[in-house]
């Protein structure tokens, strides 16, 4: 999949670098795994903006994507890769032998016409791109992706474009997961995941090129606060670059909150037992 960039005919063009995919399929979704989604533009049920630069971009159809992995044993052929929209990753429409269709996150090398299949048992060979088991079963440095963080919960980790977690160990009766931020941490081992990577890896080496492309996307236009006025951020106020209004300030949210550096996790969190290594690669407070 390979960046396209065009001739620059146009000012947009010019700056525009977009991601070349031919396998994906030019059919409409599965219109028994699609449903309608609403777009709040931001805003909560008083109307109020609560999250903002959010609004407008195309209408979607939201793909119902199979997390669970839940039809067990039954083969299943990959009939096409598609697009969605509401996602970095791509997805592939699989038809299981008995007939029923699903959407999985598409892998890295998943090609149309593939089999994979899902279960609780595994052989020497059985661990291909595409297949799904419990980390139990999967051989230490394998990576996947689509991991489950509470067994029947449905995959939570490693979703996005290009995304991978690599299985370090299996022991004590927890599995070891190294995450892309490069988090180290433990996960029930019977949940579930998926060999291989995520594919469309160059998601994230795109240039749109246009503002309107962004706006294409639902991302309305975003103000540093620095060039604000101090009654509307704190950060605002001052001639030029002068980082605050009345001297050199850290950069905050519109809200007081420290932007760089600050620690916003909290201590009393329950997984934060489950944590190694973050992923500053400094061990968690009293675990030498």
């Amino acid at each position: 999949m390979p960046l396209k960039a065009s001739r620059p005919t146009t000012p947009s063009q010019r700056f525009t670098t977009l991601n070349h995919q031919p396998q994906l399929a030019k059919k409409r979704p599965e219109r028994a795994l699609t449903e309608s989604k609403h777009k709040s533009g931001g805003r909560n049920v008083y109307g109020r903006i609560t999250s903002r630069r959010r609004g407008g971009g195309h209408k979607r159809l939201y793909r119902i994507i199979d997390f669970k992995r839940s039809i067990l044993d039954i083969p299943a052929r990959v009939q096409a890769i598609e697009y969605d929209p509401n996602r970095s990753a791509n997805i592939a429409l699989v038809a299981y032998a008995n007939g029923e269709k699903r959407y999985i996150i598409a892998p890295e090398k998943l090609a149309v016409g593939a089999t994979i299949l899902a279960s609780n048992t595994a052989g020497h060979n059985d661990f291909k791109v595409g297949n799904n088991y419990p980390l139990a079963l999967i051989p230490p440095a394998t990576r996947v992706h689509a991991v489950e963080l509470v067994p029947g919960r449905g995959a939570q980790l490693a979703r996005s474009a290009g995304a991978s977690i690599e299985l370090v160990a299996v022991e004590n009766g927890f599995a070891q997961l190294k995450m892309p931020s490069g988090e180290i941490r433990l996960v029930n081992p019977n949940c579930r995941a998926t060999i291989g990577e995520v594919g469309n890896s160059d998601h994230s080496n795109q240039s749109l090129g246009k503002a309107g492309r962004k706006r294409w996307l639902g991302k309305r236009p975003r103000v540093r606060g620095i060039v604000m006025n101090p009654i509307d951020h704190p950060n605002g106020g001052g001639n030029g670059l002068s980082k605050s209004g009345g001297g050199r300030q850290h950069l905050v949210s519109p809200w007081g909150q420290l932007a760089k550096g600050y620690p916003t996790r909290r201590r009393s969190k329950p997984s934060n037992s489950l944590i190694i290594v973050h992923h500053n690669g400094r061990k968690p407070r009293g675990r030498k």
